[in-house]
């Protein structure tokens, strides 16, 4: 279930997100948002009573675009194959487009120690959502004759999902948008059985 926002709502939310992709829970205040937005941080407690609650918001949103957006994957593609390349692309093309450099939920799992439970417990079910989905997507994918794996699907499916954070990761470190798209093209090909 997705929160239902007003436009002003939804407008200090999609500046909570490019600063926790940027920084993470720690790296923004209620101050930067208010900045942003041009209102005051009043204004914004009105709309959220605590950072938890509007980062909580923020993570459920972001999973609900990512549930969506695989299940497009699924009705678009229906090849498992097709529908890595295309996961992989997505993040190419946000990386080099600038309009997103980090899964925010990755950036949070950094800092799980550091951040009120509920929102600890978003970042865990989109861990779960994402590897569920790369399982699946493995699974198909061996039926097919696509993927050769080396272990069982759901620890494939979570190395997948390991490799592509640090891809990003490493994209950041090396200031390089490429980066990403080599490393998680390698990712793909290891999975791809030799002829």
């Amino acid at each position: 279930m997705t929160p239902d926002l007003s436009p002003k709502a939804t407008e200090i939310v999609s500046h909570a997100r490019q600063l926790l992709e940027a920084g993470g829970y720690n790296g923004f205040s209620y101050a930067d948002i208010s900045t942003r937005v041009g209102i005051s941080k009043a204004s914004i407690h009105h709309h959220f009573p605590s950072k938890a609650e509007l980062v909580r918001t923020v993570v459920e949103l972001y999973r609900a675009e990512a549930r969506e957006g695989l299940a497009m994957l699924d009705r678009q593609l229906n090849d498992p194959l097709k529908e890595l390349n295309a996961y992989v692309d997505y993040w190419s093309s946000c990386i080099a487009g600038g309009t997103s450099s980090f899964c925010i939920c990755a950036m949070l799992a950094a800092e799980s120690p550091l951040i009120p439970l509920e929102i600890s417990e978003q970042v865990r079910g989109h861990f779960e959502d994402l590897s569920g989905w790369l399982e699946s997507t493995l699974e198909k994918g061996i039926v097919l004759g696509q993927f050769r794996l080396q272990g069982a699907p759901a620890d494939e499916a979570k190395a997948f999902m390991a490799s592509v954070h640090g891809a990003m990761l490493a994209a950041r470190g090396f200031g390089n948008a490429q980066t990403f798209e080599a490393l998680a093209q390698l990712s793909i090909a290891r999975l791809i059985p030799a002829h």
